[in-house]
């Protein structure tokens, strides 16, 4: 299976401002796929400081993450479907605050069985619903997501290898 396979998509109203999609190929199951997603001694590895992550694990409830220098940001937990779905509100324009609909963004994590291992689609949309403050846009907006998630399923596919190692 190859495990640089990637696929980057960006759409939506008002010339594909709104919808942020990466997909990659991860060389491991769907189960330690999932666990690197939302348990809380591997979060932090993949998005943060490399500490682990408070989790509450049920629709509603709270997921910590520590941007470091952007702040730290109270996620809620939307959807928690093992191991194939996991979405959560990320108001990443206003650090410290409890994400709800109107100052969040929508981030979904779907992960498929491929051969041997996963395939793991995430999916950002609600960016033009939200007003960020023009300070933060540099870091909370649309452009600056786009590149990030580049990144991270980077980091997701790389971390989950090295634990199946």
């Amino acid at each position: 299976m190859s495990t640089d396979s990637h696929q980057n998509t960006d759409s939506g109203a008002g010339g594909g401002r709104d919808r942020i999609e990466r997909e990659i190929s991860i060389a491991a199951p769907m189960e330690r796929v999932w666990a690197v997603l939302t348990e809380p001694e591997h979060v932090g590895s993949w998005f943060g400081q490399g500490t682990p992550t408070p989790v509450d694990l049920r629709p509603g409830g709270i997921m910590q993450l520590d941007h470091g220098e952007y702040g730290q940001f109270p996620t809620t937990i939307v959807t928690v479907d093992p191991p194939r779905h996991f979405a959560y509100r990320w108001a990443s324009a206003f650090p410290g605050e409890v994400a709800t609909e109107g100052n969040s963004t929508l981030v979904e994590f779907t992960l498929t069985p491929e051969g041997d291992g996963t395939r793991l689609r995430v999916v950002e949309t609600g960016f033009a619903a939200l007003t960020i403050p023009a300070d933060r846009q540099p870091t909370a907006g649309y452009e600056s997501h786009s590149e990030g998630w580049s990144g991270q399923v980077e980091n997701i596919r790389r971390y989950t290898e090295q634990l199946a190692a």
